[in-house]
């Protein structure tokens, strides 16, 4: 009984969300190495330099960056000496400028990066804007939450009703000759699901965090922490507002202390002081690929003396704190590396086939619903019409 309502709950939710779901899979697929895409693409702005080159200062770069139209509020440097320094204001514009002379590459048409772009609004929100962005959300996070269910429910249903060697080994590995085409399909479902089962639940659970507030907290409360709470403003950020600080040092003196926190760093992000009267500079240190949360480091440093003002490594963070930044890149496999990045793509990939096979089997079942209604149909019509006495 028990079985019979978990599969019609399953089967039902599949053939609801399954369109959904299967689109968000494959998007999934072609976003798998989107982070070292967009680092190819990126190259162009780079170069050898000459031995008789020396690096500029930031102060100078951000001079020749700062343009009448452009005020750039974040700087990342790179660790590999032929990169480009990059400069942006927001997320509306990014200048690459070279190091050594100071000249801002003439950009790319980024068609790789506006391609994955709306490949990631398409998996997000179905590339919707305005008030329609929020109803796209609303079904896409209702289709992952759907999906957890089926990934939960589906390996309960996976095991067979007799367990056998045979029947295991069934639904393990993929068939050669299957017999109908339901029969393959049912393999397909059964095989690509089960062995996707584990990334897919990382994947999909982590998911449901950024749809949903509540996901967001449980995983604070999870790690015996109260969630945090937004709109606050700082007691360090209130006091500089009210005390206008001494001039800043030069930003390379300062980006040189930063660098003094760790030794192998790959990329440090500066996030300039937001006004005049504040004093406190921000420094991102990645000792990563940029996806790996235990490798990333906030140190604040005293602008006006040097001094540091808050060295957060991750392991000083809190438990609450570091589990979620964890989800942000287990969601996409990057936490692992470029193994976790694979793995994650190829579950997405299981998940297309799964979700497929599943909905190709929900149409061949209603089918045979309506074929069997007409068989029925055409009997009862003749009986219906055969002459009184004559044998039925």
């Amino acid at each position: 009984m028990v079985r019979s309502i978990l599969f019609w709950l399953h089967l039902a939710s599949g053939v609801l969300t399954g369109l959904v779901i299967l689109m968000m899979s494959a998007t999934g697929v072609i976003l798998t190495y989107e982070r070292q895409l967009l680092a190819l693409e990126d190259s162009v702005y780079a170069r050898v330099p000459a031995a008789s080159e020396t690096r500029l200062s930031l102060d100078a770069l951000l001079d020749r960056a700062a343009l009448d139209d452009f005020a750039p509020d974040r700087i990342t440097v790179s660790a590999d000496p032929t990169d480009a320094v990059v400069f942006a204001a927001g997320r509306d514009r990014t200048e690459y400028l070279d190091p050594y002379s100071g000249v801002a590459y003439t950009q790319h048409d980024g068609g790789l990066r506006r391609f994955l772009g709306s490949v990631r609004g398409l998996h997000r929100w179905f590339n919707a804007t305005g008030e329609n962005r929020d109803r796209a959300r609303m079904i896409t996070g209702t289709s992952n939450l759907l999906f957890l269910f089926l990934i939960c429910s589906g390996l309960y249903l996976w095991l067979p009703k007799l367990i056998t060697a045979a029947t295991l080994r069934a639904r393990l590995w993929l068939q050669p000759k299957p017999a109908t085409s339901t029969a393959r399909y049912f393999n397909w479902h059964h095989v690509f699901g089960i062995w996707a089962a584990l990334p897919l639940l990382v994947i999909v659970a982590t998911a449901t965090v950024f749809y949903y507030s509540w996901a967001n907290a449980l995983v604070y409360r999870l790690a015996g922490e109260s969630p945090p709470q937004r709109g606050g403003v700082a007691v360090a950020d209130r006091v500089e507002a009210a005390e206008a600080p001494a001039p800043l040092l030069p930003l390379q003196t300062l980006f040189e202390s930063a660098t003094q926190q760790v030794d192998d760093w790959r990329s440090i992000a500066i996030t300039l002081p937001p006004t005049a009267s504040s004093s406190r500079v921000n420094f991102s240190i990645d000792q990563g690929n940029g996806g790996q949360p235990q490798k990333r480091h906030t140190l604040t440093l005293n602008g006006t003396t040097g001094e540091v003002a808050e060295w957060a490594p991750f392991s000083s963070q809190s438990t609450g704190r570091q589990a979620r930044s964890w989800v942000r890149f287990l969601h996409t496999g990057e936490a692992l590396g470029i193994v976790g990045q694979t793995v994650a793509g190829l579950a997405s990939l299981a998940a297309v086939l799964m979700v497929w096979s599943g909905l190709l089997l929900a149409l061949q079942r209603l089918l045979r619903y309506f074929k069997r209604r007409r068989g029925l149909a055409r009997s009862a019509t003749r009986l219906a019409t055969m002459p009184l006495g004559e044998s039925r």
